[in-house]
């Protein structure tokens, strides 16, 4: 996911800087600077390379940052690296970030703001077999509930709050590996999943009494958008005090389009970015990886006013979600309302509007996603 350390931790961790040189089919000319050269940037990732970062590399790749005189390097995440903090501490230029664990960061001093929500949508899931008969946060009284922790259990405790359930009482937290192997083996009762990720690996698994990969049919789903507790999650976030430089301002609108462009080029180019990312040294097989382009493409399009833009409802219920909801030892992500910049479309808007100059389709309202056939393993 793009997982990263517990919101409380807002740790320094040094990042493995992976170059992220332009290897496009047909290089496109680049745009320089007033001195002839493009400007370097950095881009802190959440995660290890996956499909959920296609977007950027695609944007690498295909030369749309060259386009804006931009020389991005991705940097890759891992389970030590806590993106808004590297950068807070101008480690990075612009980072990728859940958003309530990005406002806790803010809360205890973090200056980043939100200047880009590139997915609208959450895709968080839990998951359970089809036979435990659990199919909504109710029913997940009495039972052994897994889910990661780290701050990525608030919308599961939402939705069980919502329901009427104690999350510290009505049901027994197990803290659950980033796979979905205590689920197959049945030693928990409901795994938490993306939609993009981890609910693959089901689908990738043999049932061994069969001989053949489970299917949908094998499980149930409770997804947080239907139950009304789903929060924000991948957006890109800039430095709010470098935001007062029109230079950075600029340079914002710039690596925004060519992030728009990027995330475009993966809704019409599924397959092509795919291959992008297993080439970029991605552990995850290629039928996982096109699962994964998939699913993500769904978390971003249709964008109805725009891809990157900030919903008023959306982020209000983030919001209320991070300083009403409490974890089992009563804690919330959020202590008060952000204060400041927290979040603004003035960038979006602005990239959106020379995308669209450029002829790209911005708001994607004639995608359909397409029917992935997965392999054993994700092969």
């Amino acid at each position: 996911m793009r997982r990263f350390r517990i919101f409380t931790a807002i740790v320094a961790a040094s990042a493995l800087v992976l170059t992220g040189c332009g290897t496009a089919d047909s290089p496109k000319t680049a745009t320089p600077g007033a001195s002839g050269a493009l400007t370097p940037i950095k881009l802190q990732l959440q995660w290890f390379y996956q499909a959920q970062f296609a977007g950027y590399i695609a944007a690498v790749d295909q030369g749309f940052y060259q386009e804006q005189g931009l020389d991005v390097q991705l940097l890759e995440g891992g389970t030590d690296i806590v993106p808004q903090t590297a950068l807070a501490q101008g480690k990075a230029d612009y980072a990728i970030a859940w958003v309530p664990k990005a406002l806790a960061s803010r809360e205890q001093g973090a200056g980043i703001t939100d200047v880009g929500q590139i997915f609208g949508r959450s895709g968080t899931y839990q998951v359970a077999w089809k036979d435990s008969g659990i199919t909504s946060a109710a029913q997940l009284k009495g039972k052994k509930v897994g889910n990661w922790g780290f701050g990525n259990e608030f919308e599961l405790f939402a939705g069980m709050t919502k329901a009427g359930l104690d999350p510290g009482k009505d049901v027994t937290l197990t803290q659950q590996q980033f796979d979905m192997q205590a689920l197959l083996k049945r030693e928990i009762d409901a795994a938490q999943a993306m939609s993009y990720n981890e609910y693959a690996q089901l689908l990738e698994a043999k049932n061994p009494k069969t001989g053949k990969l489970y299917t949908a049919d094998d499980f149930s789903i409770i997804d947080w958008k239907k139950e009304g507790s789903a929060m924000l999650q991948d957006a890109v976030w800039a430095n709010t005090e470098k935001l007062s430089d029109p230079a950075y301002q600029q340079q914002t609108v710039k690596f925004l389009t060519a992030t728009i462009k990027g995330w475009a080029f993966c809704r019409d180019n599924a397959e092509k970015c795919r291959d992008l990312v297993v080439a970029k040294g991605s552990k995850l097989g290629k039928s996982h990886q096109l699962w994964q382009m998939n699913e993500v493409n769904k978390l971003i399009w249709p964008a109805t006013g725009g891809i990157g833009v900030v919903d008023e409802a959306a982020w209000k219920q983030t919001v209320d979600i991070s300083m009403t909801t409490k974890n089992q030892t009563g804690d919330t992500v959020l202590k008060k309302t952000p204060e400041g910049l927290a979040y603004t479309n003035d960038y979006i808007n602005q990239a959106i509007t020379a995308a669209k100059s450029a002829g790209v389709d911005v708001n994607g309202t004639s995608f359909a996603p397409a029917t992935v056939t997965l392999q054993e393993g994700g092969a």
